[in-house]
């Protein structure tokens, strides 16, 4: 692959995940990569993070294989919220999310973010964990950001980008990571792929 192609597979619905790529200039065309993310027994959230961002550039990749499609890199990505070992997805509804948000209340967390870029037989992935600290949190600030519906499609049921940016007091580690692409560790993995960024 010529340095300056800057066409790539994208094996994630995630409106975030694009606006990050794109703006890094690349062009995407998306492929639909289901799994089941079930949780595995003793499962710890980095492992967990990893493990389903390397099965959906797999199942992105047998779907380009299938397609005849023409070979070029495929990225996938994974972002989980854990705290205390426990494992926060994204809530099933509105009492879930309130769980999750009075968890994080007047606490840190971790957001984890796992990358994965494929092409052919070549497959690599990085992690990217950040620390977040929220501040103490009303019932009443809880009920108006889960009326927002923001919640509902986020792991750890915020989005750091949204209006839960007013709940966060501090963070330490990658703000793009929380997002749901670690703009630095993609930039990493796509290097070891041809391509030149910025």
């Amino acid at each position: 692959m010529s340095t300056n192609d800057t066409r790539i597979y994208l094996a994630s619905g995630s409106p975030r995940r694009r606006e990050i790529l794109e703006q890094l200039g690349l062009h995407l065309e998306r492929i639909h990569a289901d799994i089941d993310e079930t949780t595995r027994p003793g499962e710890d959230a980095v492992a967990y993070t990893e493990r389903l961002a390397r099965e959906k550039a797999e199942a992105g990749w047998r779907v380009v294989s299938s397609c005849g499609l023409p070979e070029r890199a495929l990225l996938a990505a994974d972002t989980t919220v854990t705290q205390d070992g426990e494992i926060f997805g994204k809530p099933e509804n509105a009492d879930d999310a309130r769980r999750m948000l009075r968890a994080f209340s007047g606490r840190s967390h971790q957001a984890i973010t796992s990358v994965a870029v494929m092409r052919g037989d070549k497959l690599l992935v990085k992690t990217s964990v950040t620390d977040v600290r929220f501040k103490a949190l009303s019932d009443a600030e809880i009920e108006r950001y889960i009326g927002s519906g923001e919640p509902f499609d986020k792991a750890g049921a915020y989005g750091i980008q949204g209006k839960a940016g007013v709940f966060i007091e501090r963070i330490e580690g990658s703000y793009t990571g929380v997002m749901g692409l670690p703009v630095h560790e993609t930039a990493l993995l796509l290097a070891e792929f041809g391509f030149e960024l910025p």
